[in-house]
């Protein structure tokens, strides 16, 4: 990873992909909104107790052996060494937005906050994008009190990823592990800053799934699920194994009333190539695009007295130049199937996208106007070359 980051080592309803319907809510603290008990993006005010200080847990369930009797004993593992090193690593993270709106008042201000984990010892930090996203301006607090501006360095909104910098020469960077081979029952540490002001908080739990498809404000995520506690604030924080390496970006979690336990983070090993892109470039260079919007159709619409839209995938805006535009895609044509898989979803044709590179000449067949057209698409990033 370039810039002296250290080498790698080794608000709406949403469906699991075993169709149970939850609410899924981003641990991101505004102060403007507080949400609590719904689907979509959760608020954390600062409108809090100071006086609170962090909470820590450093206990975790290590594994579960059974005597010959067949009784079952728990073995408790004290991560509070683990802990001391890791905590350093994890960044407290404020962030003001200016936004004119339509109040009769003018201007207002809209404070924030979330988490960050140390990428480099020389100021690059990783965080989600829903906590920077549309921020003037963005603080950064060490674990050792060290507070510093911070600019935003790029973002990816698809992967809910960005990285920002500080002026630093002397922080303490996570070691990044894999989340490839995670296996469910594992241990697992989370630290972040909930609710704006409880910087450094740790909670512990156990990997509940992964591979779980989750859709937050129409993008479809593949993430980890943990029960250790996530509340709002913590969004960008660290979600650690019990080696100290940096195994997911805690990024939402399940807020309902009676529902506890639904943590989730994004696979490291997943945004990895995301983060180096970032950091040299600013922005994702290496995914391919397709550069157009897509209209999923549940059900027959008529438009006018003799035109149907058949339920699909519809193209409903090409950018100009663009991977779609280059390869004779047209506005209205139906996406009948991608790299020889039927596409019944906006989220089928990301999922095809995300298994190629950028140089992959793919077959597509689209409906238009009642023929089917198969066309080969050549796969370009973010940018047509």
């Amino acid at each position: 990873m370039a810039n002296n980051i250290p080498p790698r080592v080794p608000k709406r309803k949403s469906k699991t992909r075993n169709g149970a319907v939850i609410g899924i809510s981003a641990a991101i603290g505004i102060s403007a909104v507080v949400l609590s008990g719904v689907a979509g993006y959760a608020g954390a005010s600062y409108a809090i107790d100071q006086k609170q200080s962090g909470s820590v847990t450093t206990t975790i369930t290590d594994n579960i052996s059974s005597s010959k009797d067949g009784n079952t004993s728990v073995r408790i593992l004290d991560v509070s060494d683990i802990v001391a090193k890791l905590k350093p690593s994890v960044v407290e993270i404020s962030t003001e937005s200016v936004s004119s709106g339509n109040s009769i008042f003018g201007q207002y201000v809209s404070q924030g906050a979330g988490s960050g984990v140390i990428l480099s010892a020389d100021g690059y930090i990783v965080t989600n994008n829903h906590v920077v996203n549309g921020a003037n301006s963005i603080r950064v607090k060490t674990y050792d009190g060290q507070e510093f501006d911070a600019k935003l360095v790029g973002t990816d909104p698809q992967t809910d990823v960005a990285v920002i910098k500080v002026d630093a020469t002397d922080l303490s960077p996570a070691t990044i592990g894999s989340s490839d081979d995670i296996q469910v029952g594992e241990a697992a540490i989370a630290i972040g800053n909930p609710l704006g002001s409880l910087g450094g908080t740790v909670t512990t739990g156990i990997i509940s799934a992964v591979g779980r498809e989750i859709t937050i404000d129409n993008e479809t995520m593949t993430l980890l699920q943990t029960d250790a506690a996530i509340n709002p604030g913590n969004s960008g924080g660290g979600l650690f194994d019990v080696n100290g390496e940096l195994i997911g970006i805690v990024n939402a979690k399940q807020s309902d009333t009676g529902i506890e336990g639904l943590g989730f983070a994004i696979p490291i090993s997943d945004v990895t190539s995301v983060i180096d892109d970032l950091v040299a470039h600013g922005q994702v260079t290496t995914r391919p695009v397709l550069n157009v919007s897509l209209q999923q159709v549940q059900n027959s619409t008529y438009y006018g007295q003799n035109r149907t839209m058949e339920p699909g995938v519809y193209i409903v805006q090409i950018v100009e130049g663009g991977t779609a535009d280059l390869a004779g895609l047209q506005m209205g044509d139906r996406i009948v199937s991608f790299d020889g898989q039927e596409i019944s979803s906006a989220s089928d044709v990301k999922s095809i996208l995300k298994k190629h590179a950028v140089g992959d000449v793919v077959q597509m067949v689209v409906d238009r106007d009642g023929e089917q057209v198969e066309l080969d698409i050549a796969l370009h990033g973010s940018e047509a070359e």
